[in-house]
C-alpha cells in the first residue's frame, strides 16, 4: 500500500476560511498520512490575510513550495503523491487544468495527478457559474478529477460561520479517504 503523501494548493479565490479548517484538521489527521506539502499563491496570502486577519498560513508546521519550483516532488508522477486537493480553487486554475496549461506549480501538480490517475480535487469557489466555468468543470471530471463546490450542508446544525464552513471541509477530508469524527446523515450524531 503507497504512504498517503497530500499536496494542497491554495488560490487566490475567495474562501481562505476553508484552506485554514484544511489545514488545521490534516494536521490533526496526522497519523493518517506521511507528507503533506502546500504550495500558496501571491494571491491566496492576500486573500486570506483580507479574510481572516492574519497571516497564519506562515505558523503552519508544514512545507511550504514556491508557485513556480518546478523541482517540488508533486510535480512529478515519481514522488508517488496520491492525493491533490485546491481549496479554494480559483475559475483560472480550474480553467488552466481544464485547458492542460500547466505554467505554474499548481497546474502541473494538478496534470501529475489526472496523468497518475491518482486524486484530483478542487474546491472551486464561484457563485454563480458561467458556461465557460460549467465546461472546464466537466473537462476536469472526464479527466478523471473531482470538483467539489464549496457549498455548505446544514444537517448538523451548524451555529458558527467555522462550523458552517466544516461541513464543507469535512466533505473534502472524507474525498481523499482519512478517517475522521464527523456529523453523518442518518447516524444520530
Amino acid at each position: 500500500m503507497m504512504d498517503k503523501k497530500i499536496a494542497l494548493a491554495i488560490t487566490g479565490a475567495s474562501g481562505a476560511i476553508y484552506a485554514r479548517l484544511l489545514i488545521e484538521s490534516l494536521l490533526e489527521l496526522k497519523s493518517q498520512w506521511t507528507e503533506l506539502a502546500i504550495v500558496m499563491s501571491k494571491n491566496a496570502r492576500t486573500v486570506w490575510e483580507t479574510e481572516l486577519g492574519s497571516k497564519d498560513y506562515a505558523n503552519y508546521p508544514v512545507h511550504y513550495y514556491d508557485k513556480y519550483d518546478f523541482n517540488a516532488p508533486f510535480a512529478s508522477g515519481s514522488a508517488r503523491f496520491t492525493d491533490m486537493l485546491i481549496v479554494p480553487c480559483s475559475m483560472g486554475t480550474l480553467g488552466r487544468i481544464a485547458g492542460g496549461i500547466s505554467d505554474d506549480l499548481v497546474t502541473r501538480a494538478a496534470d501529475v495527478m489526472l496523468k497518475e490517475r491518482r486524486n484530483l480535487i478542487l474546491g472551486v469557489r464561484e457563485t454563480p457559474y458561467n458556461l465557460i466555468h460549467i465546461r472546464n468543470m466537466e473537462a476536469v471530471t472526464l479527466a478523471g478529477g473531482i470538483i467539489c463546490p464549496m457549498t455548505p450542508s446544514y444537517y448538523s446544525q451548524p451555529l458558527t460561520i467555522e462550523q458552517v464552513a466544516m461541513t464543507v471541509v469535512n466533505r473534502l477530508i472524507d474525498l481523499i479517504g482519512l478517517d475522521q469524527q464527523t456529523y453523518r446523515w442518518g447516524s444520530g450524531s
